[in-house]
């Protein structure tokens, strides 16, 4: 298991009211865009820096998330895979006027919430992502902090 630290976010956390038909949803859209579940326990999972557990109706989470892709054809993957797997249409991928190259589709989750996978085109990043050091243990549990 690998964690990147060093970015804006050290994690999403979503609160869900069918962890089974989250777990379903996310699974989907992640191999879509050539990612995978990272870990899971018997009331959540997570892949990298989203967090989703279940919850009580009231704690549901209602957000916006937005996956990046290394191209077009991920953001089209990302929205067959989605509402393949129970998700919602949210908006068809496509070309969105809010920045020139900005390629994007959007689902609904069983949750109700607002999940987009973008291509903004070529880009550069603005800081590397921050290997994992030899010395770190590989632990069961997300968001451990390495010496």
């Amino acid at each position: 298991m690998e964690y990147h630290y060093g970015r804006l976010l050290d994690h999403v956390h979503l609160v869900v009211a069918d962890l089974p038909a989250s777990k379903r949803f996310y699974t989907a859209v992640l191999q879509a865009l050539g990612r995978e579940l990272t870990g899971e326990g018997p009331d959540y999972f997570w892949a990298d820096e989203l967090f989703v557990s279940c919850g009580s109706p009231a704690s549901r989470s209602h957000v916006h998330l937005a996956f990046q892709t290394a191209d077009p054809a991920r953001v089209q993957r990302f929205y067959q895979a989605g509402l393949a797997a129970g998700g919602g249409d949210n908006g068809q991928p496509g070309e969105r006027p809010y920045h020139d190259g900005y390629y994007a589709a959007y689902l609904t989750d069983p949750d109700g919430n607002n999940i987009e996978a973008v291509f903004h085109g070529p880009h550069w990043r603005s800081a590397a992502s921050i290997q994992v050091q030899p010395r770190c243990q590989d632990v069961a549990a997300p968001f451990t902090v390495c010496e």
